[in-house]
């Protein structure tokens, strides 16, 4: 044997324990944490819901997307020849109605949901009430801060409302109606910034 090879012979049972001794173990055992968690999008491939509901006006609607609201689009049925109050309050109700259904496969891929629960119906103004006033079953105050976000920022931009980004909501009681606004705040954070609302007099 080679002397000067023992010193290095000697050395591997001792490397071998100091890297037992690192904690770093070999497995046989395969690993496997399936693939990394998608990016939430907030964009649809195909936005063209819409255009596969049926016949209706086209109109959009706020889901929520991470921590903000997004509008994607849809359509809603309206009778022809419904004009004025009946027909803001058709195009109100099919709004609801829309923000209650469950996202399809493709939003919910994309990351979209909503908050607002199915059940809730529209009435026009009360006797003491503004023209512009729309009555709900369950009283705004009611809505979890999301679906209101929701229910506010979808009626402001809408034909059932004037168009001013703001609408103004009322509960089955008697208690007076308020004027909700949608803003930048309200979209980007529905969570925690609630739409700001005011007292309104009567039409």
């Amino acid at each position: 044997m080679n002397i000067r090879r023992l010193p290095g012979l000697l050395a591997l049972p001792a490397l071998a324990a100091l890297l037992a001794g690192c904690g770093i173990r070999s497995t046989e055992v395969p690993t496997d944490f399936g693939p990394a968690p998608s990016r939430v999008r907030c964009s649809l491939a195909d936005p063209g819901r819409a255009t596969q509901s049926g016949q209706g006006v086209p109109v959009q609607v706020f889901l929520l997307c991470g921590s903000s609201l997004v509008a994607v689009d849809r359509a809603v049925p309206v009778p022809d020849g419904a004009a004025g109050a009946e027909r803001r309050v058709l195009v109100a109700q099919g709004l609801l109605d829309q923000l209650a259904q469950s996202p399809s496969a493709a939003e919910k891929e994309a990351g979209y949901t909503t908050d607002v629960r199915g059940g809730v119906t529209v009435s026009g103004p009360g006797a003491d009430d503004p023209d512009d006033a729309l009555r709900l079953s369950a009283a705004p105050g009611s809505l979890t801060s999301y679906a209101l976000a929701q229910v506010v920022c979808t009626l402001s931009d809408s034909a059932a409302t004037e168009g001013d980004g703001s609408v103004v909501l009322g509960g089955p009681g008697t208690q007076p109606p308020r004027r909700y606004a949608c803003t930048s705040g309200v979209r980007s954070r529905p969570g925690s910034n609630e739409p700001p609302s005011s007292e309104v007099t009567g039409g």
